[in-house]
């Protein structure tokens, strides 16, 4: 799991984004965000979800930095709110001070 939150400390977004990801995370709730972002059915664990988020995060600031047409602002806050929550959830239980 520490490769996983490495990864996310490494990751490099506009701040306007990661601040907006930022007040949205205070509102996440795992059971009711997580399925409409990676499909309904069991809830994967906090790893392989942030792993998850974290690959289409990819493709979304892919879609920004390439002026996509295709690309969408709101889906993207969404997910890097999945993304901030999951991280403070797994942190949390792993023991370490929330950043």
């Amino acid at each position: 799991m520490q490769d996983i939150l490495t990864m996310l400390s490494a990751l490099r977004r506009p701040r306007l984004l990661m601040r907006a990801a930022r007040i949205g995370a205070e509102d996440y709730r795992r059971n009711a965000h997580l399925p409409r972002l990676l499909g309904y059915g069991q809830l994967p664990r906090h790893g392989a979800a942030l792993m998850c988020l974290m690959e289409i995060e990819g493709e979304l600031n892919a879609q920004r930095v390439n002026d996509d047409s295709s690309y969408s602002l709101l889906r993207h806050i969404d997910i890097l709110i999945a993304i901030v929550g999951e991280a403070r959830t797994l942190r949390a239980a792993q023991g370490e001070p929330a950043s």
